[in-house]
């Protein structure tokens, strides 16, 4: 079973991508065959970035990936932009994409809003390239967050429109693996909003490359509900939320947490167990991003080697999607 996820090249990456989405590639090493990651720079571009920040904010996630426990000897870890089928694949996919489901993709609508001078055509063809991404490696499954469960479903309705048009199963019609604890982490500030490092409150969004004592403050002035019950209930956002981050951080289960809270004196010691049980999971993250980002030629060298291995698989699909659309020379 092939398995594909791409993240945004971007080094402060919070507590929500590290449970949503780095834990589950790291996970699927050991299901994959292969994992394939990719650090998608051309996805970044979208909106507006300083190319020189780009280029070390990429190189940041490379480190923070394989400091979380993706080995490049059991996975391929390569750069989208290394690897031109990506684009030529979105063309032609763009071709059975109707402009309708752009408009209509919340991201789009979303972060159209925020751009007073342009608003690219990049932004509004971004799930298009995210269909060729997955598509081209004809993977089975796509770890990914809740938020991108609506650009999996494209995803996967333009794989069914091509197999339709151009012959059945030439492109794999993909599955979202969406983890059931851990798909939303919340801004611990503004605890019905989901935590980001673009959207979200600073105090509310806990960094994985944050220093012990930033966790541990921002995790203690975490708002919390009315009432004193550590229990997870809808009108209890911000207790809920506390409640599925401890629990991922231990290993356990919110009944688990739930449990071990129930002679607590209040919020204070759910805020004191959480700030602690993260700071524990982070540590190793931390020390080994340390050791790995001042080397930028070896991080070169692992990209490279990755998108050498995704050029032979992304090549034998574009060749057979080529071929069915009847573009190119014959063989």
């Amino acid at each position: 079973m092939r398995i594909f996820s791409g993240i945004q090249p971007t080094g402060r990456k919070h507590v929500g991508n590290y449970i949503g989405a780095i834990r589950q590639y790291v996970e699927g090493q050991d299901r994959g065959d292969p994992a394939i990651y990719c650090i998608v720079d051309l996805h970044a571009i979208s909106l507006p970035y300083e190319p020189a920040e780009l280029r070390e904010r990429l190189y940041d996630t490379t480190a923070l990936l394989i400091a979380a426990g993706l080995d490049p000897d059991r996975c391929v870890l390569f750069r989208q932009g290394d690897v031109q089928e990506h684009t030529e694949l979105s063309w032609l996919l763009s071709s059975v994409t109707a402009v309708g489901e752009l408009n209509r993709m919340h991201q789009f609508r979303d972060k159209s809003v925020g751009q007073r001078e342009l608003v690219s055509a990049a932004l509004l063809f971004y799930p298009v390239l995210q269909a060729a991404d997955v598509l081209a490696y004809r993977a089975h499954e796509v770890p990914v967050g809740e938020d991108q469960r609506e650009h999996l479903e494209l995803m996967r309705d333009v794989a069914r429109r091509f197999n339709a048009r151009y012959g059945e199963d030439l492109l794999v019609v993909p599955e979202p693996r969406i983890p059931e604890l851990g798909a939303r982490i919340m801004d611990l500030q503004e605890p019905t909003r989901k935590m980001s490092t673009t959207g979200g409150t600073a105090e509310g969004t806990v960094l994985v490359l944050d220093e012990p004592a930033v966790v541990e403050r921002k995790i203690k002035r975490a708002v919390t509900d009315s009432g004193s019950d550590i229990v997870r209930a809808p009108d209890k956002p911000g207790v809920t939320n506390l409640i599925d981050i401890l629990a991922i951080a231990r290993g356990t289960t919110p009944e688990a947490v739930e449990q071990d809270m129930a002679s607590a004196r209040g919020y204070g010691d759910l805020k004191v167990a959480t700030a602690q049980a993260v700071v524990e999971m982070l540590a190793p993250v931390r020390e080994r991003y340390g050791e790995l980002r001042g080397d930028e030629q070896r991080l070169e060298s692992i990209l490279a080697a990755g998108a050498e291995k995704a050029r032979a698989m992304a090549r034998e699909t574009l060749a057979d999607v080529r071929a069915a659309m009847g573009v190119g020379p014959v063989g």
